[in-house]
Parts: C-alpha cells; structure tokens; sequence
C-alpha cells in the first residue's frame, strides 16, 4: 500500500522554505501562481519523507534500506498542475529526498526514480505513493540553470559566454565571448575563469579557479548560474557511474 498525504502541517517549515525557495528559483516564480489553491507540493514532499521514513529496514549493522522509486498517485487537477512544471518539480522532490535520506543515514539500492501519475479515483487535494526499492546504477547527472532553463552537462569540458561559440549561452552585456569553462569528470566539477572582461563570481567571491560544489552558484555580470548535480537512475543497459564521489 502506498502512503496517503499527510496533513500540511506535519511539514517543518525549514522543509517548506527549502522547497519554495529551490522551486521558485527554477520556474520564476510560477510555483505561487500555480499552487494558490489546491494540493500544494509540500504536501507531497512531506508524504515522500514520511514514506522513506515507514519503508526503512535494518538490512545490517550500518545499513539503514529505503525505498528509491516513488510514484506520486493524484486526482486529475492535481496532476494537470504538478505535471506543467515537468522536470523542476521532479528534481526538487528528488533533491529533498536525497537530504532527508541523508540525514536519517537511509541508503538506497539505486538512483531516485519519481513519477506523477494520474490517478481518477481520487478526490482533489488527496494524494497516494507507491514505493518500491530498485536495484541499479545511479546517474550523477550535472546541470546549470539559468534563468529558469536547465542546460545539461555533456561534455568535459563545457564553455559559458555570450559569443555563438559558447556551448552554454549567456545573454548578458557583462559577459565575455568566452568567458568561463566548467570542468566535469563524471564525479566532480571545477570552474574556470577564461581571462574575461569582467571577471567571475562564485558564492559572492572572485575567481580565477576553484571547485565546483553542488548549489554553488557562478555569477557573470548580472546572470546567476546555479550549478547541480542530480543523482537519478540510471537507464536501462547503463553502467552508470556508481555512488562514489559521495556528492550528495
């Protein structure tokens, strides 16, 4: 049986204020006009913890086993909705699952799979999740937002600035054609200032070279550039890349 949506309330409002802030960053603000009414997205957090929380099981001494795949059971205004804001809202409930899981020391047999799913036997404002453990590799799966536009890192080496030649485009006056590179070796990141203009930021302090960490964001003139790294299944056939780097 899955776990139904607890009430609101259950929801520390640390939760709630990580959740809004991390959403509204990606969407622009589309997270308040879309959930003024209705089932709101803490709600399902809070059922995702709740889950991992009823799921766990002592498999060993210092092994504490939870569930990694979720589907997220609602009626079908809740889903039209949740569903509008696509791939945001999955890795902002992946992401707060990952926290909780840590910080409760939960373990899990693969990378975080989430999915919406409509269900119409269900009432407005009511959810259900399904969970299950699932065996597989995990995808450490790099990304930069921008704006609200999330550009995933592919290559090894991937360049920033406003020139055509860029491989990520920044439209900003105070950057340059080429202004930073980001380093990623399937495990970890570094950013690279390219001699620009106007120099570079990360968290507030000038940079020439330095490490990427998770949530850091990069500043170029104007633009904030949010860099994170996503663990999430990998797909079917894929050897992934382990849970090494521990980054999470």
């Amino acid at each position: 049986m899955g776990e139904s949506c607890p009430d609101r309330k259950e929801a520390s409002v640390g939760i709630l204020d990580n959740f809004e802030k991390g959403l509204e960053r990606v969407v622009n603000g589309a997270f308040a006009k879309t959930f003024k009414s209705g089932l709101q997205p803490l709600e399902v957090t809070a059922a995702l913890r709740r889950e991992l929380d009823t799921k766990a099981a002592v498999v060993a001494r210092d092994r504490i086993l939870v569930p990694n795949r979720f589907v997220v059971r609602l009626a079908p205004a809740d889903y039209e909705r949740m569903s509008s804001l696509g791939e945001p809202l999955i890795d902002e409930f992946t992401r707060l699952v990952t926290q909780h899981a840590a910080a409760q020391r939960y373990s899990f047999a693969g990378g975080i799979d989430i999915r919406l799913h409509r269900d119409d036997t269900l009432s407005d404002g009511v959810c259900r999740i399904d969970s299950e453990s699932v065996k597989g590799a995990v995808a450490w799966t790099p990304v930069l937002e921008i704006g609200g536009t999330r550009h995933t890192i592919t290559r090894s080496r991937t360049v920033l600035g406003r020139g055509s030649e860029a491989d990520v485009p920044v439209d900003d006056a105070g950057a340059s054609r080429k202004h930073v590179e980001v380093l990623w070796d399937g495990s970890r990141a570094e950013v690279r200032d390219l001699g620009s203009t106007n120099g570079t930021k990360l968290d507030g302090q000038p940079l020439t070279h330095a490490r990427l960490e998770p949530d850091s964001v990069i500043e170029i003139g104007r633009t904030r550039i949010r860099f994170r790294v996503l663990a999430q299944a990998a797909a079917p056939g894929a050897s992934g890349s382990g849970q090494g780097g521990g980054r999470r």
